[in-house]
């Protein structure tokens, strides 16, 4: 068999990390995700101990985190586990739950601001119709950036997480580089 080789969903051996002014930018290939959907009758599960979230929420614990995709639908992410079978344990702790491997669909962008809160909300303010005044950590959206849709995920503060269609992931950096460059030659 043909030795294979991996590439980030950029298209390289490494992921794309870029910084522009206190704005930090990082493809994320090691983020493993799987859709979790309950089926009728069952209860709401705990998969890893963690408490799903409601609409508009994100919750993170145990080495997982959730986020609300839907009416009894959530995303599972595991960071650091994109290249193990992660949909394989998550069925083993929420039997009878529907869950589908999503880590290949999705390229995952974590945006980090080491000049506080500021930089990080103009930057989404450019790229998505989002309300700042209620978007704290804790919480995550699905949404239209340019022609793409995709989710933001509010980490903390200073720490946004965006996914987008795998396919759509060059274009999505195309936005996101587009709009931090603006901002940096602004602050310039």
């Amino acid at each position: 068999m043909t030795d294979l080789n991996a590439f980030t969903a950029l298209g390289a051996a490494q992921p794309r990390l870029a910084s522009f002014g206190a704005l930090e930018i990082r493809e994320n290939p090691d983020l493993a995700l799987a859709s979790l959907g309950l089926r009728r009758g069952i209860g709401e599960p705990m998969p890893f101990g963690l408490t799903l979230p409601g609409p508009g929420r994100w919750v993170s614990g145990q080495g997982v985190a959730a986020l609300w995709i839907g009416l009894d639908q959530w995303m599972i992410e595991a960071e650091g586990r994109g290249e193990q079978d992660f949909v394989a344990e998550i069925r083993q702790v929420v039997p009878g739950c529907s869950v589908t491997e999503q880590t290949d669909g999705w390229a995952a962008f974590e945006i980090v601001s080491q000049g506080g809160t500021a930089p990080l909300e103009a930057l989404l303010s450019k790229l998505a119709n989002i309300d700042l005044a209620v978007f704290g950590p804790g919480r995550a959206t699905s949404t239209g950036l340019e022609h793409m849709r995709c989710f933001v995920i509010r980490r903390s503060d200073t720490h946004v997480a965006l996914l987008g269609a795998r396919s759509s992931a060059g274009s999505l950096w195309h936005a996101l580089e587009t709009a931090a460059k603006r901002l940096e030659e602004k602050v310039l």
